[in-house]
């Protein structure tokens, strides 16, 4: 399990970083795509936070800076990377409250495929602002990936 998810969410690293690269090339980025990848950003966080059982340094849909997603991002990716690697039961429970204040349990497995398929999801909405802003989006394929 542990080398599933590193595959994973180093392909989760490498879509995010090359469209991080994409907008910092861009003159103006497309406000829903900084407000789509804020959101992928700071999702990713909160439930690494969640994991952790640590208080999230950010709202789900707080915009940051296109400047600052590089930094974001890869702090995000270096502390699953650390969860995932200190795992030793992907089945335990975590117990955690939404952004409702609902209490909820999820498998850990579950949330870290979660933060990748949530990624995945909301980078092609990001495909789609891009196309209707007259930008070619990245080519963001698992397959293509591992080609």
């Amino acid at each position: 399990m542990e080398t599933f998810f590193n595959e994973i969410f180093d392909y989760n690293f490498h879509c995010n970083k090359k469209l991080i690269e994409q907008c910092l090339a861009l003159d103006a980025v497309p406000s829903e795509t900084r407000r789509l990848f804020s959101h992928i950003l700071n999702a990713h966080h909160l439930w690494n936070a969640r994991i952790l059982n640590k208080p999230s340094d950010y709202e789900v849909w707080q915009e940051h800076d296109v400047k600052n997603w590089a930094d974001i991002h890869y702090e995000n990716q270096r502390s699953s990377f650390e969860i995932i690697t200190n795992a030793d039961n992907f089945d335990r429970r975590i117990d955690y409250e939404n952004t409702e204040g609902r209490l909820f349990t999820n498998t850990l497995q579950d949330i870290l495929f979660h933060i990748i398929n949530h990624s995945t999801s909301h980078r092609g909405q990001i495909a789609l602002d891009f196309r209707s802003n007259g930008e070619v989006p990245i080519s963001s394929d698992y397959v293509y990936y591992k080609r």
